[in-house]
């Protein structure tokens, strides 16, 4: 497989998009994805895409998540963004300024794919402890044993209780009446 070349930024501009007019065109219950368009039609215009196409527009996914933060009746009036238009024409949006809740989250993103790439590595590491546990079955058989056992007194404590509840007095029940006239 030959390597694909990364495209070359042509145009890199940062911009402050207003959207508070445009979201007041549509209905409240749509003015998150009007703000999604509108951020697309205004870098169609300004980042010199000759043939208007928006599809040529990408949004990272934090922008994405910025301007639906409070819901898609109440998206942002203005943003601040980066944009980076390629040499196939394509551009490249994500925020200029990332605020402090989302630069944790990314953290915690990156986080997360270290232990994945961690756990696929692991079973070369169990396939160690399986042979170590091979060597060692006395102890094996111990930590079944434990393992029983505490099944089995978990199971005698649940008895207890449940004697325990049994002799209660029934607080709780109320006692049944006997009608003559319903015995006939």
């Amino acid at each position: 497989m030959a390597k694909e070349k990364e495209p070359k930024i042509m145009l890199e501009r940062e911009y402050i998009i207003p959207l508070r007019r445009e979201l007041l065109k549509v209905p409240k219950y749509k003015r998150a994805n009007k703000a999604v368009k509108a951020i697309k039609q205004f870098l169609v215009r300004h980042m010199k895409i000759y043939d208007r196409d928006l599809r040529k527009i990408k949004i990272d996914k934090l922008l994405n998540e910025e301007i639906w933060f409070k819901g898609i009746k109440k998206p942002l009036a203005k943003i601040k963004i980066k944009a980076k238009k390629f040499d196939n024409d394509n551009v490249s949006v994500e925020l200029a300024e990332i605020p402090q809740f989302l630069k944790y989250k990314i953290e915690k993103e990156k986080r997360l794919k270290e232990k994945v790439k961690k756990a696929e590595k692991k079973p070369e590491e169990e396939k160690k402890a399986e042979e170590k546990a091979e060597e060692k079955p006395e102890e094996i058989k111990e930590k079944i044993e434990k393992e029983k056992a505490t099944v089995e007194q978990g199971l005698r404590e649940q008895k207890k209780q449940a004697k325990q509840v049994k002799h209660v007095s029934g607080k709780g029940k109320q006692p049944t009446v006997h009608r003559m006239a319903l015995q006939k």
